[in-house]
């Protein structure tokens, strides 16, 4: 069963009230939308977009009670601005981004996202989009490679698994995940921790065949400009590189105001002018983690859109 993340936290942080507009970037399985949208009652309504098209028609079958009130687009949460002024909504008093991987991605394996089950490497989260994991591992130039291994947290071992690589498709393109696993491993020379050797290089690679953070950056930004006076939004981030650009987007919209030589003051920041709710990232309790393993590194951040002539 899927198990939305920080569910009860994020409605506690939105407060969705009834007769109002609902958003949700990342709608994935459905169950942050579900239970906003029982908040919202009839007369609300809900924008509901995945770049995955078939998470989204399985969400449309969910939620074929609410049909008459949900507008479910194949899109990209990055181009929030015109997918919402196509669907003719203005603003939104509550938005969600839930930047993970969904369970269904993960666990198929014609997927190619995961190294537990071979697949084709693929990681495209819209399978219309040209780009592969395919073309990056078996294209992309040794240091392009070392580069986005070390953003990913790769950084002793980025050089040389690239490099390790660059020899294997040399020999035979590499085409499984399975395999592109087990070069990982050989070129970290079976070094295991907690996590499996070629963790953080499948999500490398899956970051830069879905633009993953140029994304966020422009999704969050999007969101935060359709937010109403006094709307909320919620940001789920699963990678340090994700909450930290998150938390500077939040901080450049909550500014500061400065005092002026001549007198009077002025505003030093990003418009609209935000609240942050939570400085520090709310995660998972132990219980939450216990029930549902995949969420232990989750971190939800939250905001407030300030009305103009309001002070912070």
């Amino acid at each position: 069963m899927h198990r939305p993340v920080l569910l009860e936290e994020v409605l506690a942080g939105l407060e969705i009230h009834a007769g109002t507009n609902y958003v949700d970037g990342t709608t994935g399985a459905g169950g942050h939308a579900h239970a906003a949208i029982e908040r919202l009652g009839p007369g609300g309504r809900a924008l509901l977009i995945d770049r995955d098209r078939e998470a989204l028609e399985r969400v449309e079958q969910r939620l074929a009670p609410y049909r008459k009130q949900c507008a479910f687009v194949h899109g990209n949460f990055a181009d929030l601005t015109a997918i919402a002024e196509q669907s003719g909504m203005r603003s939104a008093q509550a938005v969600v981004l839930d930047v993970g991987l969904s369970s269904d991605q993960v666990d198929t394996a014609e997927r190619g996202f995961s190294f537990a089950q071979d697949g084709p490497l693929d990681m495209r989260m819209d399978r219309t989009a040209d780009l592969t994991a395919s073309r990056v591992v078996n294209d992309w130039p040794e240091d392009r490679l070392v580069t986005i291994f070390i953003e990913s947290g790769e950084r002793g071992s980025a050089r040389r698994i690239a490099r390790a690589i660059v020899r294997e498709r040399e020999r035979d393109p590499i085409a499984t995940t399975g395999r592109l696993a087990e070069i990982v491993e050989r070129a970290r020379r079976g070094r295991r921790g907690k996590i499996h050797p070629a963790t953080r290089v499948f999500q490398a690679i899956r970051m830069a065949v879905n633009a993953e953070l140029e994304s966020l950056d422009c999704g969050v930004r999007a969101a935060i400009d359709l937010l109403a006076d006094g709307g909320r939004l919620a940001v789920i981030s699963f990678h340090s590189l994700e909450d930290g650009r998150v938390k500077n987007i939040f901080r450049e919209h909550e500014g500061r105001w400065e005092s002026l030589a001549a007198g009077g003051r002025a505003w030093h920041g990003a418009y609209p002018r935000v609240r942050r709710l939570n400085r520090r990232p709310i995660t998972p309790s132990a219980d939450e983690c216990a029930r549902n393993p995949r969420a232990r590194s989750a971190k939800l951040r939250m905001l407030e859109r300030i009305p103009d002539g309001e002070e912070a």
